[in-house]
């Protein structure tokens, strides 16, 4: 019997940011862990030889998925038309990479920058909440010129202050009104921001084509206080049959350490951290 989901690891795991460096001794390694899928963090599409990605998945019978980063340059609801077109252009670049290496959407809070928070009178949320709709539609216009969508991420009230939870994303994807505007849903967010898991699940439906995960403490899945039973819960209740992706994050790179507030190690090896989660994934998701 064909198993019922794919299981990913984020690069962010291993390195930030991704290169063509980085090909050869992350998909080795996720490889060898047992993984079906690689989560590609494009931070820089022009660091990345693309043709040389495509041949490493072929060589160790990976899957991609694309996953973006998206800050203060690439934010579709700044004031300045000019940060729009700069976010346009990167979504393109990570489109085309998603073409060529059979990957048929790109993952991410695409709607805003993340970091971007404050407290806003009614009449400019709703701005807002308009801009990042327009620009966001727009988005989806160009993922389906390449045949792709787009899994729009909620993620949490310190991170953003417009799409927060399972409900917002729906309301945004319903307010789009557009085939290639779908949902990605990421635990360590939701664990804050949900009342209940398996009812965020139930809400995205049909519509959730991506699963990240990590635990409360973005540590190893299993170790913390999530209730993974939920989650699968969920996830069998809408016969989700995507990938599951476990989304932590190297303290190797400063800069990306400081931006997801990770100070120490959370296991005794990126690898190690790698291993445990994948077990964890087949024990708990089928």
């Amino acid at each position: 019997m064909l198993a019922k989901y794919k299981f990913a690891v984020s690069s962010w795991l291993f390195v930030s940011p991704f290169t063509t460096e980085s090909i050869e001794p992350i998909f080795e390694k996720v490889a060898q862990l047992g993984y079906d899928a690689i989560e590609i963090a494009v931070e820089d599409p022009e660091l990345i030889d693309a043709e040389k990605v495509a041949i490493a998945l072929r060589k160790y019978h990976l899957t991609a998925v694309v996953c973006g980063a998206f800050g203060s340059s690439r934010d579709l609801t700044s004031h300045d038309p000019a940060i729009h077109q700069q976010c346009f252009d990167y979504i393109e670049a990570c489109l085309k990479l998603c073409n060529q290496w059979g990957t048929n959407f790109l993952a991410g809070p695409i709607y805003s920058a993340v970091g971007k928070r404050r407290m806003l009178s009614s009449i400019d949320r709703r701005k807002e909440w308009d801009l990042a709709v327009k620009n966001v539609r727009i988005a989806c216009e160009m993922a389906a010129q390449h045949h792709c969508q787009l899994a729009i991420e909620p993620i949490n009230r310190f991170e953003t202050d417009l799409v927060n939870t399972a409900a917002d994303v729906c309301k945004l994807v319903q307010d789009i009104k557009h085939p290639a505007a779908k949902i990605s849903l990421d635990s360590f967010h939701m664990n804050m921001e949900e009342k209940n898991p398996t009812d965020a699940i139930l809400q995205a439906g049909n519509n959730l084509i991506h699963m990240q995960i990590s635990e409360n403490h973005r540590g190893i899945p299993g170790t913390g206080t999530t209730p993974w039973d939920q989650y699968a819960a969920g996830l069998n209740k809408i016969n989700y049959q995507g990938v599951i992706s476990v989304e932590s994050f190297t303290p190797m790179n400063q800069q990306l350490a400081e931006a997801v507030c990770i100070w120490k190690p959370l296991a005794d090896s990126q690898e190690i951290f790698a291993q445990q989660g994948l077990n964890f994934m087949k024990k708990t998701f089928k």
